[in-house]
């Protein structure tokens, strides 16, 4: 992974090859990025018979770093993947990207954490230690010689998070009645009858839709080891009519393509809001809506195992959070009254 060296005022390059560095210089981070996959290529390429690993003693933390991002670039997706390569820009806004791994203090990086803290909230510092410590350990496992003490192993910052606003029923037809097409309200449907995550249904493709056994096809990497993880899940009457009829006149392989550019929906972080706003409701996002497909199968008396396969929890604990036992709670309360 390139990076600027404020001192050179030059984009730096390098690779680690069998524990050997090999550094360039560029004007540009185009021509570091090309240098450093050129010379990927060169020394794989190269040959040579199996080595001993080399024991790292001047790993440096863009090393450290750049391996652990080629990683998760092949493990995670791409969003989880965007988000560990913005923590470590803004590492590297208070570390120099050369400085010894070893050299890495927990008080300095405690001192990075409460920055953050400052400048952006509580949760962000938390979020980046959730990473930075992930990554870490990862080098320990993976790199010989990488230092076992974990510096990013620091206190935790309080989180001031506002609660996730859940529509009620009502809110949810007023803005799926205020959508400007047949496509975005039948993405909606989909979200509230399949307590879809968001990019299950963004990338949602033709031949995941089976209408001759009434069942939809969805795609998750939320696992622990990154992996895609398919679950099949039957339609209801209202569901399978709307899709059969908008897939009948929709070409291209994507159920809910970007009209802009046929490709699946990346973001539309205000598309939402700018439904709710004409609908005049209190704003949700579709996340929201997910907990409204949990709240609404609990309020039918729907069993929690029955939830939890909806919701393709891997663990009822999950569940049990979603719906917050809001029914057991409400039972227990009548005893005052």
């Amino acid at each position: 992974m390139p990076y600027w060296n404020k001192q050179r005022k030059k984009w730096m390059a390098q690779v680690l090859h069998e524990g050997q560095k090999h550094r360039s210089q560029h004007e540009s981070k185009t021509a570091a990025k090309q240098w450093e996959a050129e010379k990927k290529k060169e020394l794989e390429s190269s040959g040579g018979g199996p080595q001993e690993p080399a024991v790292i003693r001047t790993l440096s933390l863009h090393d450290w770093a750049t391996m652990y991002l080629d990683h998760a670039k092949m493990k995670f997706s791409v969003k989880t993947y965007k988000e560990k390569h913005f923590v470590f820009r803004q590492l590297f806004t208070a570390f120099d990207p050369d400085t010894q791994v070893f050299r890495l203090h927990k008080g300095q990086v405690l001192a990075h954490f409460r920055d953050q803290a400052v400048s952006r909230s509580g949760y962000a510092a938390n979020k980046d230690r959730k990473n930075l410590v992930a990554a870490w350990n990862w080098g320990i496992q993976y790199l010989p010689g990488f230092p076992k003490e974990n510096p990013f192993l620091t206190e935790r910052f309080a989180e001031e998070r506002s609660p996730r606003h859940v529509p009620s029923e009502k809110d949810f037809w007023a803005v799926y009645e205020a959508a400007e097409s047949d496509q975005d309200r039948l993405m909606l449907l989909c979200y509230l009858h399949l307590a879809a995550r968001r990019n299950e249904i963004f990338h949602l493709r033709r031949e995941d839709v089976d209408f001759d056994r009434r069942r939809v096809r969805l795609a998750t990497r939320k696992r622990k080891d990154g992996s895609q993880q398919y679950d099949w899940l039957p339609l209801t009457d209202r569901l399978n009519k709307a899709l059969s009829e908008h897939l009948a006149a929709m070409p291209g392989p994507w159920v809910f393509p970007d009209p802009r550019s046929g490709l699946p929906y990346v973001y539309r972080q205000k598309w939402l809001d700018r439904l709710c706003r004409k609908a005049e409701t209190e704003p949700f996002g579709l996340h929201g809506i997910r907990h409204l497909s949990a709240s609404i199968l609990i309020k039918a008396k729907v069993s929690l195992l029955d939830v939890q396969a909806i919701l393709r929890h891997t663990n009822l604990t999950t569940t049990q959070r979603y719906v917050h036992r809001l029914e057991s709670v409400r039972n227990a309360v009548k005893v005052f009254e």
